[in-house]
């Protein structure tokens, strides 16, 4: 299913989902990051991070790629990690953890978690620093996708998601961060960057509201109806929308 250019979102608008490591390293309680809390006996620093990331944050990153599948858009994953096993390529403050996990290229840890199931259409692109603009071929790759909104989703909310998402707006996207498809290790760390990116950056948002802005405004090649919204978990979570900006979202 795909779109004529002026169905995307309308005139000038070409949004895509980006995705930010969802790997088993640091998103999975079943990967190094977990293991590592565990045996320093410090699980408990986890219990909010994998608590959110199985309850919130996957079923709504299921459900927006779900409906931007659906629309024939754009979806790109970027995952952190060593492109060798010594991670010596891996930004300076990050490559000790990254060692220690074992979060390298070809490692079980580098990989995507299986609920995303990446389909063979999907970008996937590697960076060695928080932002995915930093150190990969990103930016090269939207433009010549003639890709100008972004929705962003992923971990950390504070590190990664943020750096990202703040690089592509000083570069010009149009930015969301989807607040209910993020996690991070404190809510505290989580609400006070939703608040900031909202106040200076771009757009705070829930996976029901992209939903819903895909469903009004995108409609298929072939199709006489918009895209119905994917249907919501029980919970949501985070700031709901530009007008209520101002809201401290709550984890």
């Amino acid at each position: 299913m795909t779109f004529s250019p002026d169905q995307l979102g309308g005139a000038g608008r070409a949004p895509a989902l980006l995705i930010v490591d969802m790997q088993y390293a640091t998103a999975s309680r079943s990967g190094a990051l977990a293991r590592l809390l565990r045996r320093t006996n410090r699980e408990a620093d986890g219990e909010y991070r994998f608590n959110r990331l199985e309850q919130l944050v996957l079923p709504n990153q299921v459900r927006l790629l779900a409906g931007f599948r659906l629309g024939g858009l754009p979806r790109i994953f970027v995952s952190l990690g060593g492109f060798s096993s010594t991670c010596r390529e891996v930004a300076p403050r990050l490559r000790t953890l990254e060692r220690e996990l074992a979060n390298y290229l070809g490692s079980r840890e580098y990989d995507l978690l299986p609920e995303l199931s990446r389909q063979q259409d999907e970008l996937l692109i590697g960076k060695v620093s928080a932002s995915a603009f930093t150190s990969s071929g990103l930016d090269a790759a939207l433009r010549n996708m003639a890709i100008t909104h972004l929705y962003v989703a992923g971990v950390s909310t504070s590190e990664c998601v943020d750096l990202t998402a703040r690089d592509a707006a000083d570069r010009g996207y149009d930015t969301a961060i989807v607040a209910d498809a993020v996690a991070e290790d404190r809510p505290e760390y989580h609400d006070a960057t939703l608040l900031t990116f909202a106040a200076f950056f771009g757009r705070v948002v829930t996976a029901d509201e992209v939903l819903t802005e895909l469903s009004g405004r995108l409609t298929p090649i072939g199709r006489s109806t918009p895209i119905s919204p994917v249907a919501t978990p029980p919970e949501r979570d985070g700031m709901p929308s530009r007008a209520r900006r101002a809201e401290t979202p709550r984890g």
